[in-house]
């Protein structure tokens, strides 16, 4: 599973679609179940209830233990994995610098001004002393 958390992090995955069908989707997932902790009493911590989902192709695990039953948990997972597959394929769209306006040119060369004044005046008192 470190490989395929390698590859996730790498960002050099092509863009994968996800099929609409959730039958599909699942058959390109490892399915794990364990019991999960937490609230729910007995049923929870005595039923494997949790599930996590590893997709082959891209590498992503989702996992869900929010219901009580597996097969609503599963049903969570996979919606969980669709909106990943998503943030996945985004590319954001490229940033076009923008013109830094003139008043604040205007006010960096002022300040620019300002300062090699000072320094001039600091080099002439050294030069005298």
């Amino acid at each position: 599973m470190k490989e395929k958390e390698k590859l996730d992090n790498s960002g050099d995955c092509l863009p994968f679609n996800a099929p609409d069908d959730d039958d599909d989707l699942l058959s390109q997932c490892h399915v794990y179940t364990f019991r999960a902790g937490g609230k729910g009493g007995q049923h929870v911590n005595k039923t494997d209830s949790a599930v996590r989902l590893v997709h082959k192709p891209t590498g992503l695990t989702v996992s869900c233990s929010r219901e009580r039953s597996q097969y609503l948990n599963k049903k969570l997972c996979l919606a969980n994995l669709r909106k990943k597959i998503v943030l996945q394929n985004f590319v954001p769209p490229e940033r076009l610098p923008t013109k830094i306006p003139a008043s604040k040119v205007k006010k960096r060369l002022k300040e620019k001004c300002e300062r090699a004044i000072k320094k001039s005046i600091r080099r002439d008192k050294n030069f005298f002393e």
